[in-house]
């Protein structure tokens, strides 16, 4: 058995690329659209060699409301090898930080749709550094 991926329905598949292309760096590798069932499928991979793993994003064509925020999805978890400059290309992209890296290693933000996604240090956690180290929570993640 291997895990093939994991898949989130998006409302606005333009700001879910935004955030995890553009501001978090994945890479979209596949599509799929559905016109008689009224839907797209992107797939998104992190693009390093040997990682199999995929995020599904599943755009239902005209969904109005948002989905609702289900208690048994916990989050996403990404490596990076730099969490301040992870959190700071974020930031500057208008993505709000939750839990801030205080301790060097992890961190907390919320998709366009409400998923929360972990950034964790690669190896060692970095040295502690302003602003991160004063910054509180905001919100829940």
């Amino acid at each position: 058995m291997r895990f093939l991926h994991s898949m989130i329905r998006v409302r606005d598949l333009d700001a879910a690329l935004h955030f995890f292309c553009e501001l978090l760096g994945l890479v979209e590798v596949r599509r799929k659209e559905v016109p008689k069932g009224e839907f797209t499928l992107v797939f998104l991979s992190t693009g390093a060699p040997g990682d199999p793993a995929e995020i599904e994003l599943t755009y239902n064509w005209g969904q109005e409301e948002a989905y609702s925020q289900g208690r048994n999805f916990g989050h996403l978890a990404f490596e990076v090898d730099d969490i301040y400059a992870a959190c700071e290309r974020l930031q500057a992209g208008g993505v709000v930080i939750n839990r801030p890296p205080r301790d060097g290693r992890m961190a907390f933000v919320r998709s366009p749709d409400g998923i929360s996604v972990e950034l964790l240090q690669k190896g060692e956690p970095r040295p502690a550094q302003e602003p991160w180290l004063s910054m509180g929570n905001t919100g829940s993640w």
